[in-house]
């Protein structure tokens, strides 16, 4: 992670309080495959990556925590005594959240004082929200010996999220950003919250995310309600979730739904699929059959799911006409944020130029380019 942030991080807390803090790195993360599985005990391949989040924290000698968004230069204090989210409060119902969480465990936390920043691309469905709420309860972990495990923080993370930030998310975001590795990516269970490391050599390839900078309104009430129609169905089913159905069970059920909702199921039921694929395509090396997978699941996210976009579709057709390019796919939660995009390095210069060209003649907007490497999970900075 950016080792210019983390220095002006820290020296921004020592200029404010006057003291020395932990500092804590947090990544982002992508998911390679495995799209709106999580919520479905399905599976996924999370990976951190090397933009994240950067937490300075300690304690407070005031009876207020107060804490400090660098990259948005805004301050908020609060009472540990009375917790309660704030109406569009965005980055500090996150901050909130967790310290409910810890507090509804019946632990006890004292003031403290915290600044963050980061380099992730605001919007881009990279997961910061996830990458915040695991600095910020991994530093309390830290700095007040709460003896958390890793998996209690981010269990923490994800109920802060839903009972703060009202996004009932699965807990993939928060367990790739603890759990990533350097050089690979994670097979997540996500109903038994265990993984395996996955190596991955993308030899002359690079991960490329093209962000469309676009958020439609829609896409967390989209996401919520994708959420519903998938329980709904596994309880119509008798199972516990989409996970454990198959495409025959499904096809009973078909005169008692709408046809929407049918597909919606069946995009879950063929992604999950389509993961356990993907492990054996890296496996055996053979990134030109993961890249197609990525092909297909973008399809399945558009027009079964429907969770895509103009933007997102135009950027997968550019990149399904261009030779270099082996896999791409929208990425996240959908309704806008990036595409995920496999591409030769040699040919990684043209293929920008070809696209960032096109997207501008199309929505008159500019699109915006990162290189993204694997990254080891949330930790201390000195680590």
């Amino acid at each position: 992670m950016n080792p210019i942030l983390t220095k002006h991080i820290k020296s921004r807390f020592i200029k404010e309080f006057s003291h020395e803090p932990i500092i804590i790195k947090s990544p982002g993360r992508i998911n390679l495959i495995g799209e709106h599985t999580d919520y479905n005990e399905g599976f996924a391949i999370p990976a951190a990556i090397n933009k994240g989040i950067v937490t300075a924290i300690q304690k407070s000698t005031t009876d207020l925590c107060t804490v400090i968004a660098n990259d948005l230069s805004e301050t908020y204090s609060f009472s540990l005594k009375k917790i309660q989210s704030i109406q569009n409060g965005g980055w500090k119902n996150y901050v909130l959240g967790v310290v409910a969480e810890i507090q509804k465990k019946g632990i006890t936390i004292k003031p403290f004082n915290l600044i963050f920043g980061g380099d992730i691309p605001i919007g881009a469905g990279l997961s910061s929200s996830a990458a915040l709420e695991n600095s910020i309860v991994f530093g309390l972990n830290e700095l007040f010996s709460l003896g958390l495990s890793k998996k209690e923080m981010i269990q923490i993370s994800q109920k802060a999220e839903h009972n703060y930030a009202g996004v009932k998310c699965g807990i993939m975001d928060q367990y790739a950003s603890m759990f990533g590795i350097e050089n690979g990516a994670l097979l997540l269970d996500c109903r038994t919250t265990e993984s395996s490391n996955i190596s991955i050599n993308f030899n002359e390839y690079q991960l490329l995310l093209i962000n469309t900078n676009v958020k439609h309104s829609l896409s967390e009430s989209a996401y919520n309600n994708r959420r519903r129609v998938c329980e709904k169905i596994a309880s119509l089913l008798n199972v516990k979730a989409l996970r454990d159905a198959s495409e025959e069970d499904l096809k009973q059920l078909k005169i008692k739904i709408s046809e929407e909702d049918y597909h919606k199921a069946l995009y879950v039921i063929y992604e999950n699929n389509r993961v356990l694929k993907a492990v054996k395509a890296i496996k055996n090396n053979k990134l030109l059959d993961f890249g197609k997978l990525l092909y297909e699941t973008h399809e399945g996210l558009q027009k079964k799911y429907m969770v895509s976009c103009h933007e997102l579709d135009l950027l997968v057709d550019k990149a399904k006409q261009n030779p270099a390019v082996i896999g791409a796919r929208m990425m996240g939660g959908g309704f806008g944020g990036c595409t995920l995009n496999i591409v030769k390095k040699s040919e990684l210069n043209s293929f920008t130029i070809t696209v960032e060209k096109a997207y501008k003649e199309h929505f008159n907007k500019h699109c915006s380019f990162y290189t993204i490497e694997f990254s080891k999970g949330t930790h201390l900075a000195e680590e």
